[in-house]
């Protein structure tokens, strides 16, 4: 049984659950915290109160970041899914939470769960999916850039700069990123860096210095970036949708 076909779990902060798969497509939402997921496709970044979908039979494992309380929701893969191909993280609706946390409480009426599961698979194919992926490239030297990312995502370099260290031009490392991430560099580094900022925003760093972390030139232009990513501050991010 894969970790996580227990419908509520608190997991510590950076603990993880190891790779798994299962044969249903789940619905997991961290009603508090923030939850990694990680596939061969590369990672997505759940913050508190959006959920992720996870079709059938993809490889994932997952990681929190701060206290987190998980819930999940499975529904058989023979029945129409949400139509989605690969994980997406997914705004939650009120709709949406309430019957999540119906779903994962001690209601055992069989007939009632179910009509509840179709509730949530119509809230999730009328929700919208959230920006929070964030590729990983094959290429040896994207890979070698992204690697610097992950250890600085404060990193000043340029594309060229990055390429004289891992002997490629940029026009070259341009393409590529547009052809293995479907993202120009700039849009690349800018998931990075808010990956990077909800994990410290979950670990409790003040937004000062998340945004000197992630390579603002100060809290107004990071709180920007992430309100157009997000919708809402970085003081508010954890708030309930």
């Amino acid at each position: 049984m894969s970790p996580t076909r227990q419908p509520f779990l608190r997991l510590a902060h950076r603990e993880r659950v190891p790779r798994h798969e299962h044969p249903h497509h789940q619905i997991a939402y961290p009603s508090h915290g923030v939850l990694e997921v990680a596939t061969d496709a590369g990672t997505w970044i759940v913050p508190p109160h959006r959920a992720v979908w996870l079709p059938a039979g993809i490889a994932h494992a997952h990681r929190a970041h701060g206290p987190t309380q998980l819930r999940t929701v499975n529904f058989e893969a023979g029945e129409p899914g949400a139509g989605f191909a690969g994980p997406v993280v997914l705004a939650v609706s009120p709709l949406l939470r309430e019957v999540i946390v119906a779903l994962t409480g001690d209601g055992r009426d069989a007939r009632r769960r179910e009509r509840l599961r179709r509730v949530a698979l119509d809230e999730v194919r009328a929700v919208g999916e959230l920006p929070l992926h964030l590729p990983v490239p094959a290429d040896d030297r994207l890979r070698a850039i992204a690697d610097a990312l992950d250890a600085d995502p404060a990193d000043p370099r340029t594309l060229a700069g990055f390429g004289r260290a891992v002997g490629a031009s940029e026009r070259t490392l341009s393409r590529l990123f547009r052809e293995q991430t479907g993202m120009t560099f700039p849009q690349w580094r800018t998931q990075v860096r808010l990956h990077r900022a909800l994990i410290l925003l979950a670990s409790g760093t003040p937004v000062t210095a998340v945004a000197a972390a992630c390579g603002y030139a100060g809290p107004s232009a990071f709180i920007q970036a992430f309100r157009q990513a997000f919708g809402t501050t970085p003081g508010r991010f954890g708030a309930p949708g």
